[in-house]
Formats: C-alpha cells, structure tokens, sequence
C-alpha cells in the first residue's frame, strides 16, 4: 500500500537536478575564469568544486533513472537502492574536493604566491555564494518533499559550496589588508569544513545502505497498531529502499480470530501506520496466532 506519487515526485527530483546543474555551471564557469586571473587559490578550489557538482548532478540523475525500473525474479526488491549508491559517488567527489583544496592551499601557503584583482574575486565569490545558495535551498525543499536521501546529500554538498565561497571571500580581503598568507590559510579552513560535510553526508548514505531506521519512525508504527482492536502485541521493522520507507508490522492475534476479521484488522493497521508514520510508502501486516 503506498501513499506516494511516485511519478510527481520524480518530475520534481529531475527539475531539481537540472535546475542545479545549469546554476553550478554557470556559476562554476564564472569562479573558474576570475580563479585563473586572479591568482586566489580558495577561489580557484571553489569554482572546481561547483563544477565538480554538475558531475554529481549526472550522477544523481543516472541513479534516480535506474531506480525505477521494475522488480524482476533476480532483483525482487527493485532498482530503488540504485539512488542511494548514487548519494556514495557524492560522497567520493566531496572528499576528492577537500583532498583537491588542502593540496592546492598547502601549495600556495609554503609558495608564497600572490593574489591580484582582488576587486574581481570578490565578485566571483559572491556570486559563487548566492548561486549555491539558490541551488542548495531548492534541491532541500524538494529532498524533504520526496524523502530523498540522495538530493539531501546534493543539498548539503550546494550548502558546502556557499562555505567554500565565503572562505574564499574572507581570503581575498585578508590579502585586501596585506596579510598576503590570508587565502591560502581561508583554503585551509575550507577544506576542514568539506571534510566534516563528507563525514556527514558518508554517514547518512552508509546509515540508509546498512538498513538503518529512526528509532521514531518504530515506536510511532508500533504505537498506532496497538491502538487497533484485536491485537495483543506488535513488534515493527523497517527498512529504506532509496526514498521508500518500509515497514513490517508483526502482531499476535487470537488464533480463533476469523479470517475476514483479520483482514479488516490488517486494512486498519496499514491505515493508522501510515497516518502515524507518513514517511513510510509500504506497510505490510503479518499476523500471528497468539499461544
């Protein structure tokens, strides 16, 4: 039984994937271009990394078109774990993107290289800090919508991207004031702040692969069914397949219970989980005969 319109929320995930692609390009290009005239190493890591994310943008595109195709014999579950391998290539950009900006910053901090047009990056940057953060708030709005771990991830990763440019910006006007070592060092912070997103990010995915579940979304399940006559005890399980929550409800009936009483209780289970646990797309009801 499922709750959910798959194929409206799928609309909204491509618009969003899309929409973000275009953004990062564009804003990308812009740093990319200003990096290399400038000589500013925070920003030159940043515009790769926005980039980067048009990549991780395809993707997540590539993971939400596998995961709907249907369950066959060999893959009885479906293709629904196909987005949350797509949130682990996220991941790896990410932490590629914090190895890419330490190296880089390590380098022009030992160098001594300087940074010039100062005017001109701190343009970019700004740039770079409102196109990631249009970008990273509408992939969030849309991830709660759908319960998409995956575009979360995405978000957070647009949300990193609006650090990094501000990094870059506090960079350019430490050098702005003649502390010439200012953006290496910005770059440093830069990269300790992606390596905690990574960690975040790596987690949620690995959580969500390793069939973890809030402890919440159980109780509330466990909760509501108890609140069904004719049922003496209730034990629920869960797991996420991509954006689908589903949950198992196992409860104890009197043995004498008659079969069309025991579909009706199991039509009213269903029916008070999914009130209580609105994530969940699937509710399955398994009875047994109490001892």
């Amino acid at each position: 039984m499922t709750r959910h319109d798959e194929g409206r929320d799928r609309k909204a995930a491509y618009r969003a994937i899309l929409f973000s692609a275009v953004g990062l390009a564009i804003t990308g290009g812009v740093e990319l271009l200003v990096a290399l005239y400038t000589g500013s190493v925070a920003l030159l890591g940043d515009s790769l990394h926005n980039l980067a994310d048009v990549s991780t943008s395809a993707v997540v595109f590539v993971g939400f078109r596998v995961s709907r195709r249907p369950a066959t014999r060999r893959y009885p579950y479906g293709y629904e774990r196909a987005e949350d391998l797509a949130g682990l290539g996220i991941a790896l950009v990410i932490w590629g993107s914090a190895v890419f900006a330490g190296l880089e910053s390590y380098r022009k901090l030992v160098s001594r290289q300087g940074t010039t047009h100062l005017g001109a990056g701190v343009v970019a940057a700004l740039l770079g800090m409102v196109g990631n953060l249009a970008v990273s708030r509408y992939k969030a709005h849309v991830a709660r919508r759908i319960q998409s771990v995956t575009l979360e991830a995405e978000a957070q990763h647009s949300w990193l991207d609006v650090i990094s440019s501000f990094g870059a910006l506090v960079g350019l006007a430490g050098v702005a004031f003649g502390w010439r070592v200012a953006d290496p060092i910005a770059g440093l912070f830069v990269t300790l702040f992606i390596c905690h997103v990574g960690y975040e990010v790596t987690s949620k995915i690995v959580h969500h692969l390793m069939d973890g579940v809030d402890v919440e979304h159980l109780s509330a399940a466990e909760g509501a069914a108890r609140t069904v006559p004719g049922v003496e005890s209730v034990v629920a399980r869960g797991r996420w397949m991509g954006r689908s929550l589903l949950l198992d409800i196992e409860g104890e009936m009197e043995a004498s219970t008659p079969l069309s009483r025991a579909t009706e209780i199991g039509r009213q289970i269903e029916d008070a989980v999914h009130l209580a646990v609105p994530e969940a797309r699937q509710v399955r009801w398994t009875p047994i005969a109490s001892r």
